[in-house]
């Protein structure tokens, strides 16, 4: 899903991603300013500066990419990672 141009530095990363909701995820980095744009072979290529703007990716990715179930999962272990603080 996430291919990196480099794998020692921040950069250029291609997301492999379902065409379905290619657009979707690609309006969400643009409302975060996060600068990408589509490929012609349907893949989206994302400019990451930061280690934040990768958080940011990865949050999103998950955001249209996992199940119902697995958000419900992660939501949960936030709320017992919280209440045990």
């Amino acid at each position: 899903m996430l291919q990196k141009n480099n794998s020692h530095t921040l950069g250029d990363y291609i997301l492999q991603i379902p065409l379905s909701v290619r657009w979707q995820i690609y309006y969400r980095l643009q409302e975060l300013m996060i600068p990408c744009f589509c490929l012609s072979d349907g893949s989206l290529r994302v400019e990451v500066n930061n280690c934040l703007t990768l958080i940011l990716i990865h949050s999103i990715l998950k955001q249209f990419l996992a199940s119902r179930q697995e958000l419900i999962n992660w939501l949960e272990q936030c709320w017992n990672y919280d209440s045990s603080s």
